[in-house]
């Protein structure tokens, strides 16, 4: 298995490009609000991604038409913006985009529920971000890569939520997706083993009760068989010598 190793340089310009795909995200939380439309919403991003001097990275990669990805309710990942899919008061909303800049991506994904939200929504986001965090702290050097995948499965177990099992985190740079494959679950094996310099997005991806999706007559859209309320957080991270670097933050 070919992991890609960045150099100091490609490190440097992932930074730059997650600190702008951080700052993205921030704004358009700030606009996830009833009445508002997820086009509404895409339109926002884009325009902060170029005014940065950078690519939005999901758009045109392998078709996908939009800067935003967005998963409302009962989508799971790769929810196309839409003029009429407008927010109602009490849904989730995931919002996952890329940035591209220097010839490197980035990726991350937040989650927020509009405005009164439903106990079972609201922990659904907790454990997302609970799944990350812990996710993150096995991110380190000498930690096999099952270590990652181990965390999210009992987090999300322990909450009683489903894993989504065929959609996984990756490997980020120079391709949006790299080796190596981040399971959400644990499949026996103990995977790769993390070295410094490998950038990685890491995404725990669960529903309330279902781990098989569906995809739409789009071909984009991925929900939930049982029509569940999924959820994902996500991050891109940097193994270094004594850990690692969260590379989607401000």
């Amino acid at each position: 298995m070919n992991i890609p190793i960045k150099t100091p340089e490609e490190i440097d310009a992932m930074r730059e490009g997650g600190k702008v795909l951080a700052q993205t995200l921030d704004e358009v939380l700030k606009h996830i609000e009833i009445g508002v439309s997820t086009l509404e919403l895409d339109k926002i991003a884009e325009e902060f991604i170029l005014s940065k001097g950078m690519i939005p990275g999901f758009k045109g990669i392998y078709g996908f038409p939009k800067t935003l990805c967005v998963a409302l309710n009962e989508v799971v990942v790769h929810g196309i913006p839409r003029a009429d899919e407008i927010l109602k008061d009490g849904d989730l909303l995931t919002i996952d985009c890329g940035v591209l800049h220097k010839g490197l991506y980035t990726d991350a994904a937040r989650s927020k529920v509009v405005g009164n939200a439903s106990k079972e929504k609201i922990r659904l986001i907790k454990t997302a971000k609970l799944a990350l965090d812990r996710a993150i702290m096995m991110a380190k050097p000498g930690n096999h890569v099952s270590e990652i995948s181990i965390v999210i499965e009992k987090t999300v177990e322990d909450a009683g939520f489903k894993v989504v099992h065929d959609l996984t985190g990756h490997g980020v740079g120079r391709k949006l997706h790299e080796e190596p494959t981040i399971l959400n679950y644990w499949d026996g094996t103990k995977g790769p083993i993390l070295k410094p310099g490998m950038t990685i997005a890491i995404e725990p991806i669960f529903s309330v009760s279902a781990s098989e999706i569906i995809t739409l007559k789009d071909n984009w859209t991925i929900v939930t068989k049982d029509r569940s309320c999924a959820v994902q957080e996500e991050n891109t991270i940097l193994i270094t010598e004594s850990g690692n670097e969260i590379l989607t933050v401000q």
